[in-house]
Formats: structure tokens, sequence, C-alpha cells
């Protein structure tokens, strides 16, 4: 372990948890003034770098978080927080390195179920908007509509 003074250890344990390093060099003890220079002169030094890095292996949580993100998408989708469940989705499929044991479903049924779940997330007006995008020539605009019904 490389012998560092007070205020860079410090530096180090708060730059492994914030990874900014003039709120860093603040919490260490250095002033306000010097901060950001401070910050960015231990971030070039080896010894600092090294016990970076060796905190960076000792940092454990006790968080399990594929399950707190989990809770997440469940609480936003039943809330009907569209883009917050999706977000949580996204950040679900990195955690697991978009290789989840479940790929999908295997049978039409199933495949109806999750299309009417992620329906209920998207929400009816995003749903419309998508299927007219999808299938343009199925939707009538409404003038065209009047002005059909007026020739007839």
């Amino acid at each position: 372990m490389p012998e560092l003074k007070e205020k860079q250890e410090k530096f180090c344990q708060q730059y492994v948890v914030s990874r900014n390093a003039t709120k860093s060099a603040e919490a260490a003890g250095y002033s306000e003034r010097s901060a950001y220079n401070q910050g960015y002169n231990l971030l070039q030094r080896e010894d600092v770098k090294e016990r970076i890095k060796e905190l960076e292996g000792e940092f454990t949580t006790d968080v399990d978080v594929i399950d707190e993100l989990e809770k997440q998408y469940e609480a936003a989708k039943s809330q009907g927080h569209g883009q917050t469940a999706l977000k949580a989705l996204e950040l679900l499929s990195r955690v697991r390195g978009n290789n989840a044991e479940d790929e999908g479903p295997d049978d039409i049924d199933s495949l109806e179920g999750e299309i009417k779940k992620s329906m209920h997330v998207i929400g009816k007006e995003k749903i419309y908007e998508l299927l007219m995008e999808a299938f343009p020539e199925d939707f009538i605009d409404e003038e065209e509509h009047d002005d059909e019904i007026e020739d007839e």
C-alpha cells in the first residue's frame, strides 16, 4: 500500500465514492479555491492512482443492485411512469450484461402477454403514435376521412 499523507488518503477514499476530484479534494480538507487544481494534481500521481485502485477493489456494498432495479421498475410501472420504467429496464439490461437467462417468450400467448405489459407501461398515446408510424396506410387523416364522406 502506498504511504500517503492524511489529506491524500481522505481524497482517495472520497474519490472512490464520488468520482469527482474537486469535491473529493474539498472533502479531504483542501481549500475551496485550490480544490480543482489539487484534485487534478492528485489524480496525476502514481501513488494516488494506485491507492484509488486498491480502494476500488475493497469497495463493497450490501445492496443487491438487480433486486433494487427490479423494484424500481415495478414501482414505476405500477404508477404509470413509463420513462422511468424503461430506464430501469435499460439499467437492468446493462447490469445483467444483456444476457439474462430469460431470452423472452417462446410462444405467441407469452409474447402477447409481454406486449400487453409493455403497452401498459408505454401508455395509450405513445402506442397510438407508434401504430401510426408502423402502419401509416391504416390511419386516415380526419380531414381526408371527412372529404371522403362528403364525396359519397
